[in-house]
């Protein structure tokens, strides 16, 4: 199998920052989204992107991620399955299996992602081997659900140790609970999946409350408008205040994540992110040189 360069595909530099990375996967997941994107190959790129981020926004395997790429891989490079050699369990500390359900923002990752993440050495040694069995047998693995699973309650199909199994996501469930599916795992025992939320190129989660920011455009914020944006349930209608800034955000209640055990919706806060499109033609440039002689050249606060 060929090494990824994941810093590459999101056009960072190996020695970027948690926010740097997470800002370069924001900007290629909306401009490759195949929703929205016209660009040729835009589905391939919007999947490498996706992977990308799931491997380096996690810090563990991003530092296993990094060990592999110190030994001097480079994109193309074949690495065989010893190339992996316990680079995973005594880097990352991963004490359980890694699990992606198919589909959505989570799924269709490359058998270099799950050489290395899920079940990378296969050596039975460190602390991954150690963690694997708990009580009588018991097996745990965490298993990466994309939002939209948690918000209908969706029936995903996952992979354990080259068996299949078809996993019901409780609507709502929260990170780090977990999912036991009695007598499937190792040696009879039960198969404890431990949630957590797959990157979404359009979302960010705050609790309940999910974030969506909205790139609008200087008229429409001056003006006000009215734009379609997404939601876990579809696109909606937003109206745009006339006169808002840069930063504000729109609440759309009850358009979060769902409450369980008798908790209340979260909500949909759509923040504004205004950006000024660059003028193509003298026609255009002129309209900016109007806009800024009607205010006199001084339209800064503070």
């Amino acid at each position: 199998m060929q090494f990824k360069d994941y810093y590459s595909v999101l056009g960072v530099e190996p020695s970027a920052g948690d926010a740097e990375i997470k800002s370069a996967y924001r900007r290629l997941a909306r401009k490759y989204h195949p929703d929205v994107s016209k660009e040729p190959g835009a589905e391939e790129r919007f999947k490498a992107v996706n992977e990308a981020y799931e491997a380096l926004r996690d810090p563990g395997r991003r530092k296993a991620y990094d060990q592999l790429r110190a030994r001097g891989y480079r994109p193309g490079d074949e690495v065989p399955p010893a190339g992996f050699g316990g680079a995973a369990p005594g880097a990352g500390g991963f004490d359980f299996e890694e699990v992606f359900a198919g589909g959505g923002a989570g799924g269709g990752f490359s058998d270099f992602f799950e050489s290395l993440f899920r079940r990378a050495a296969g050596n039975g040694a460190g602390p991954r081997a150690a963690g694997r069995a708990h009580g009588m047998g018991d097996t745990r693995a965490r298993l990466a659900v994309s939002l939209e699973n948690v918000y209908r309650g969706d029936s995903v199909r996952i992979s354990v140790d080259g068996r299949a199994f078809d996993v019901r996501v409780p609507r709502g469930i929260r990170p780090g609970q977990v999912i036991r599916l009695a007598g499937q795992g190792a040696g009879g025992g039960d198969l404890l999946l431990e949630i957590e939320y797959a990157a979404h190129p359009q979302f960010e989660v705050d609790g309940r409350n999910i974030i969506h920011s909205l790139p609008v455009a200087p008229w429409e914020a001056a003006l006000g408008a009215k734009v379609s944006v997404p939601t876990l349930g579809g696109r909606v209608e937003v109206k745009i205040p006339p006169g808002s800034e840069a930063g504000r955000k729109l609440r759309l209640r009850g358009r979060g994540l769902p409450g369980a055990g008798g908790e209340p919706a979260g909500d949909q806060l759509v923040e504004l992110e205004v950006q000024a499109p660059v003028p193509r033609d003298e026609r255009q440039r002129e309209a900016y040189a109007k806009l800024r002689d009607s205010f006199g050249g001084k339209w800064r606060q503070g």
